[in-house]
């Protein structure tokens, strides 16, 4: 016979099951706080301006809540930025900026007092839950934290398991635009009968970085269409709160955890790199409003534990968007470090109308050696183009340079794919400056902490060898490993 404990908490769960069966609303003081979070999605959504694809269910979020056009990551690749969203940090303060870190012999701890938001969710009643969409069984979801954390922040990977009536802290993660790296086989088998029909490729728009070839176009037409997936999985979601009763009882953020996984988009700190899709829906908040605002990710930590009563502590750097004395940001920052075994470091600065950024590794390629963006078939088909001759001017300017200039900066809105690079002219050189002392006070002021010792870099490059999902993959590691060493030595 099951333990009495173990048999009231198959009747409170089958109870529950009822409540929501029966499409009745279960009734909760506190709203429950849901991040749907789209790995490798940036802002190229028909909300933003996208015309090749349709998002019905995002785009009912957006009428039914609150679109924030100018929302900016403060990474550009998962695991650093992953580190921020469930801190309200900025990596780069708690030490988590180079990607995958932490991972091998040389931990990091958070700073003093600093907590995972789920730890603080739970200390104030929540149930909270982090798991991959759809389930599989397969655990808690994706965290990718480089800092050591407790499990225990996490009661389960879905708010089934919660108490009647207790609000819920949840985050799914949806694999995104990660359904296109296993060679096309979930593109060439689920995409058709999930979708229907597919993007044509001659229908997608490219920027203008990239030369319009079958391979690239390919590419980005599947992207597009793992962002309908991503489509029908938010309306999958929304149809289950629904059932459940409790859709108008939660607050739900949408957003992704980094750009597209292009040559120039993620793990860059070009708008393709950093800019995210950021819709908001739930109590309290505006129904079709669109706010043009600069924002970071960091925010959605402070808005869901104001919209959930719970008090903002004092350290941490995002802020509540939704409140009444809300102080906009006038900037947002960002930074990419070490991604891998590729060594690298670059800040920016944002202003509504130009762009800053910063390379502290001039002396390097545009577009280093990388085990992990070179394995791709748009990285590789570009190496290919460009040693064959056969890219424009700007594109080879902006991809295979050999080196890079010190200092970036663009108008944004005059050209928001960022190609022409102004720092050099004279006519901007008081936003040059500007933007500069902006970079300088933030880094001072955040704490930033620069490159990582060779130690941390050593540990981090064995762990990475230990786990390589390839003899090829391995390879390219250690070959990267020592091209990485040969250049240090050289200064670059």
């Amino acid at each position: 016979m099951k333990p009495l404990p173990v048999i009231l908490g198959i009747l409170l769960v089958a109870f529950s099951a009822a409540i929501r069966a029966a499409g009745a609303t279960v009734t909760q003081a506190r709203p429950n706080i849901l991040w749907i979070i789209m790995d490798d999605v940036g802002a190229e959504l028909p909300c933003h301006g996208e015309k090749a694809i349709e998002t019905p269910n995002i785009d009912r979020l957006v009428r039914e809540g609150t679109k924030f056009d100018r929302a900016f990551l403060t990474a550009s690749v998962c695991s650093p930025s992953r580190s921020a969203m469930i801190t309200g940090m900025y990596q780069t303060t708690i030490g988590a900026h180079h990607h995958r870190s932490g991972r091998g012999t040389e931990k990091i701890h958070l700073p003093a007092g600093v907590e995972p938001v789920p730890a603080l969710f739970r200390r104030a009643g929540y149930h909270a839950s982090n798991g991959n969409y759809p389930s599989k069984g397969d655990g808690i979801g994706k965290t990718d934290y480089n800092f050591e954390w407790d499990p225990k922040i996490y009661d389960a990977n879905d708010w089934a398991a919660r108490q009647p009536g207790q609000p819920f802290f949840a985050q799914l993660q949806l694999w995104g635009g990660k359904n296109r790296n296993d060679n096309g086989r979930w593109y060439r088998e689920a995409a058709p009968k999930a979708l229907g029909t597919l993007t044509r490729p001659e229908d997608v728009t490219l920027p203008p970085c990239y030369p319009r070839d079958p391979v690239l176009l390919e590419d980005w037409a599947q992207y597009l269409d793992c962002i309908r997936f991503c489509d029908l999985q938010v309306g999958s979601i929304l149809r289950r709160l629904e059932t459940e009763g409790i859709l108008d009882q939660t607050f739900i953020i949408l957003m992704g955890d980094n750009g597209i996984s292009h040559a120039r988009g993620k793990q860059f700190l070009y708008d393709e790199g950093i800019r995210t899709p950021f819709i908001v829906r739930g109590p309290g908040v505006a129904r079709g409003a669109v706010r043009g605002d600069l924002i970071e990710h960091i925010d959605m930590a402070a808005t869901s534990l104001a919209a959930a009563g719970i008090p903002v502590p004092p350290w941490m750097q995002g802020r509540d968007l939704l409140a009444k004395d809300y102080r906009k940001r006038d900037a947002v920052f960002a930074a990419r470090d070490r991604c891998d075994v590729t060594v690298d470091r670059i800040r920016s600065v944002r202003t509504e109308r130009f762009k800053y950024i910063r390379n502290f590794h001039p002396l390097r390629p545009m577009l280093q050696p990388s085990a992990y963006k070179d394995a791709k078939p748009t990285v590789i088909r570009l190496r290919e183009l460009h040693a064959q001759g056969k890219l424009s001017p700007l594109q080879e300017e902006l991809l295979f340079s050999p080196t890079r200039p010190k200092e970036e900066l663009y108008d944004v809105q005059a050209d928001p794919f960022e190609t022409r690079n102004l720092a050099g002219d004279p006519a901007f050189q008081s936003t040059l400056e500007d933007l500069r002392a902006r970079l300088d006070r933030w880094m001072v002021e955040t704490r930033d902490p620069g490159p990582e010792s060779e130690k941390a870099y050593d540990a981090s490059h064995a762990y990475e060898l230990k786990n390589a999902r390839s003899p090829k993959q391995r390879e390219a590691m250690i070959r990267d490993n020592a091209r990485t060493k040969q250049w240090a030595r050289e200064g670059k």
